[in-house]
């Protein structure tokens, strides 16, 4: 099982529109959108779990297709840890 991130979401896109665009390469095994949590809106950003060579189809895909008007951004989730080496 690989999660993938997805970034560059416009505040409108719902945990639908992500399935419907995952599922078109491969079972989305798990899906979480981040929210802000007055308004209920999208913040930009989520993650899809999916089996390997699903995940790696949709990367494939997906990023940098325009979804409502933005190039998305959609690549293998990186280790907390690792995402800010060199940064201290």
């Amino acid at each position: 099982m690989k999660k993938v991130f997805v970034g560059n979401l416009p505040s409108d896109t719902t945990e639908e529109d992500i399935l419907a665009l995952f599922s078109q390469h491969g079972r989305v095994r798990s899906l979480k959108l981040n929210t802000d949590v007055f308004t209920g809106a999208c913040r930009g950003f989520g993650f899809v779990e999916m089996e390997g060579h699903e995940a790696r189809a949709a990367i494939a895909g997906l990023n940098g297709k325009t979804f409502k008007g933005r190039p998305l951004r959609v690549n293998m989730e990186e280790p907390r840890n690792a995402r800010h080496r060199g940064r201290r």
